[in-house]
């Protein structure tokens, strides 16, 4: 079976800021094996050159084009809607450089966006600034409804609770265009030149991942170096094609994965 691959970042390649044992020697494999893949993360801070840099630093290298995040997905998803719009931003340079890039201008004057990413920074001014735009008529855009994201000191806020404040105040639900929406999935296929048909999600976590990869018409591996567990799997009512320890059982296997016993 000779396959392309999707992967997530967080929970399958790294930990925080540490490298999950064997995910090199897998990314090694492919690059030597010209088997095309790319990374995806929901998090929208950095910038595909920003990422490159981080992940470099804990022994992963990966090149920019095969990096792909919310923010480029939101930005490619605008772009087909209303090319050349305006949009207010809160969020940061991942975010707002993906909007530039496709010419878009960052205003808080009557904006067609109120873009919503994630930011370690999230002001009251700012989320006051969104709540006042939406509630005059800017259309209401999340990059990934994710609530919390992991830190060493225990979880954050994220996105998708400061995207419930806003909506809360106004009424407005986002549409939020990250993973679990296959559309994330999609643009990263087109990015890469691939088919769903033979392209394989990887993932940790079953309400994103997993279950954006089967909407997408992919089949999926689920790896337990995350967040998912064999109890957790078994509380959903879809499953992945595969369960398995972590990339690491992949290497040696990355033509034909299936071929990796479960545990």
């Amino acid at each position: 079976m000779s396959c392309n691959y999707l992967m997530d970042m967080d929970g399958v390649l790294v930990s925080e800021e540490h490298l999950i044992p064997g995910a090199d020697a897998f990314l090694a494999e492919l690059r030597e094996r010209e088997v095309p893949f790319t990374v995806l993360t929901n998090n929208s801070i950095r910038t595909p050159r920003d990422l490159r840099a981080r992940l470099l630093g804990i022994g992963l290298d990966i090149p920019e084009e095969s990096i792909w995040t919310s923010a480029l997905a939101t930005a490619r998803f605008l772009e087909t809607q209303r090319p050349g719009g305006t949009a207010y931003v809160v969020g940061e340079s991942g975010l707002t450089t993906a909007l530039h890039e496709i010419g878009y201008v960052i205003t808080d004057v009557e904006p067609d966006y109120v873009v919503l990413g994630e930011t370690r920074t999230y002001s009251f001014e700012a989320i006051t600034t969104a709540i006042r735009l939406v509630e005059r008529g800017a259309r209401f855009i999340a990059t990934n409804p994710d609530a919390t994201g992991p830190s060493s000191s225990g979880s954050l806020p994220a996105t998708g609770a400061v995207a419930a404040l806003i909506t809360r105040a106004t009424g407005r639900d986002p549409y939020y265009v990250g993973k679990p929406n296959p559309l994330m999935m999609r643009s990263a296929l087109r990015q890469m030149g691939a088919h769903s048909e033979n392209t394989l999600m990887i993932g940790d976590r079953m309400d994103t991942d997993i279950i954006a990869g089967l909407e997408a018409g992919m089949q999926t591996i689920l790896v337990l170096s995350g967040i998912s567990t064999p109890q957790s799997v078994e509380l959903y009512p879809y499953r992945p094609t595969r369960v398995i320890s972590s990339v690491a059982d992949l290497v040696g296997h990355t033509d034909n994965p299936f071929e990796v016993a479960q545990p």
